[in-house]
């Protein structure tokens, strides 16, 4: 972002920028926050101690590692996030991973639509097979492109301790056809410090977690660590909690990134309910110049808070999370073509995942009503899942069934609440059991499960326990892998915490 682009948002953005009379409650909001926020810059720039401590404490890679072939520039912009997991630092008391190297099991591409209105994080998981390009050394001599390497790999060209982030966004822009705008690298300590400053952050766990679903080479289930349903997480805690892997429904990391999803949409929840004022953002501040390293584009406190700005109109619901669409191939992850095609496409031109034209200019606006004047298309029928929730145990010893059902309902229009393992994994025939008033629902259900058995219970809603039946089917095709996803407007940052947890 030019710094021109950062005064223009400070002073309201758009038309109207210095009306004197502000009317409607919604564009209020957005002046009030404007203006708190522009008080805020003048706070820091004008108290000079905070001013130099918070860029003091900003941290920069250089920009000699970034590839000579690049995208070039599009609509919107995209940010690159990388958790780090180095044991460089404060990070080794905090559990950071083992040896000198710095590794990084998550990151997201974030793309801030044209319209500064709506946005879209697609997370990267780790085993995904991709082609790293040509990444520099510390030595300044560059690597051969590597073919069917881990997504994760990336980080670690160089085996040094604070890891490669020139090499992971290299690797985003080749595999998406993105320019990242921007990269920034949080590591444990500054997690945990995030989570800390804005007063510990509320998620949801599917069950109770125990030491040895922390440490499986623990080989006990150990003391209670998280039990299952909503609390708070700071800290130590909020760490345990977004790299937790086993001992939730399939184990895997496909799982776990829904779970980050999750946190990540409830702390962005957190952040705006804390408010738009300097007592609440200045100790963010300070938490987040302190656990970031960044490009040098977004090098001082000044630039940081102008992209900052630049989210401001951003709600909730228009906040979305997808994953890259995905299967699993052996023990790895393959990209799903061409649904992943048609997603960087979309984002290249700046559609949302609702397809509304977000580039800010002769689109759709957030009403979704043409502003050319013209006749709105017809929306299309619903899918015949629409409105009706549903509950998924994989009742196999197949891995990963619960997430290849869950997949072809949200395609077919259900919500699906949770993913898990069923208490008995020996069930035959698929069973779809029902509470009062379901029925109806329920045979819509074991409509797309053909064989399946209906079973009346006092318990409320639907819950689907998949068979053998549905595991030896030709269309699971050998060991079952959810498609791409087909909901279209994956998780926003509004839906409910405790929905959609877990795979398996």
């Amino acid at each position: 972002m030019t710094r021109s682009h950062a005064a223009g948002a400070a002073h309201g953005g758009g038309k109207g920028g210095g009306e004197g009379l502000v009317r409607g409650p919604r564009r209020g909001v957005r002046m009030t926050a404007a203006t708190t926020l522009a008080l805020l810059v003048l706070l820091v720039a004008g108290a000079g101690w905070l001013y130099l401590q918070l860029n003091g404490d900003i941290t920069t890679f250089g920009a000699d590692g970034l590839s000579r072939d690049r995208p070039a520039a599009g609509a919107g912009s995209n940010v690159l996030v990388i958790g780090s997991d180095s044991r460089a630092g404060g990070n080794r008391r905090l559990g950071g991973g083992e040896g000198d190297v710095g590794r990084s099991d998550t990151a997201f591409l974030l793309h801030v639509h044209g319209d500064g209105r709506h946005a879209l994080a697609v997370s990267f998981p780790r085993d995904t097979l991709v082609e790293i390009p040509p990444c520099r050394l510390p030595d300044g001599r560059w690597t051969p492109p590597r073919s069917a390497a881990m997504f994760n790999s990336a980080f670690t060209v160089g085996g040094t301790a604070k890891g490669n982030p020139a090499c992971t966004q290299n690797t985003v822009e080749a595999l998406t056809g993105l320019r990242v705008d921007h990269t920034v690298v949080v590591d444990f300590a500054g997690f945990a410090a995030l989570t800390t400053a804005v007063g510990g952050v509320p998620v949801c766990l599917p069950q109770d977690v125990h030491e040895g679903d922390l440490n499986p080479h623990l080989g006990a289930p150990g003391k209670l660590v998280f039990p299952r349903g909503p609390q708070t997480v700071s800290g130590q805690r909020a760490l345990d909690y977004v790299r937790l892997r086993h001992g939730l429904g399939d184990g895997s990391d496909i799982g776990r990134i829904k779970r980050q999803q999750a946190f990540t949409a409830a702390l962005v929840k957190k952040v705006r309910a804390r408010g738009m004022n300097p007592s609440a953002l200045l100790p963010l501040a300070r938490a987040a110049t302190a656990a970031l390293t960044v490009d040098p584009g977004l090098g001082t406190a000044d630039r940081l808070l102008a992209f900052a700005l630049s989210m401001k109109d951003i709600d909730l619901h228009d906040t979305k999370f997808r994953t890259l669409p995905w299967r699993y191939q052996g023990a790895r992850v393959a990209v799903v073509h061409p649904a992943a095609d048609e997603l960087w496409a979309a984002l290249r031109a700046d559609r949302t995942v609702d397809d509304l034209d977000a580039g800010g200019t002769g689109g759709t606006g957030r009403s979704g009503a043409p502003d050319d004047g013209k006749a709105a298309t017809p929306p299309p029928p619903a899918p015949p899942g629409t409105g009706i929730a549903v509950t998924v145990h994989n009742g196999t010893t197949v891995p990963g069934l619960a997430a290849h059902a869950a997949a072809e309902l949200r395609a077919a229009g259900f919500t699906v609440l949770a993913t898990g393992t069923a208490g008995s994994q020996q069930h035959a025939t698929t069973l779809v059991a029902y509470g009062p008033g379901q029925q109806d629902r329920a045979q819509t259900v074991a409509q797309h499960f053909p064989g399946a058995l209906l079973q009346p219970t006092p318990a409320p809603g639907i819950a689907l326990t998949l068979g053998r039946d549905y595991a030896d089917r030709p269309a699971a095709g050998g060991p079952p892998a959810p498609p791409a996803p087909a909901d279209g407007a994956g998780r926003s940052a509004d839906d409910d915490p405790c929905a959609d947890l877990s795979y398996g």
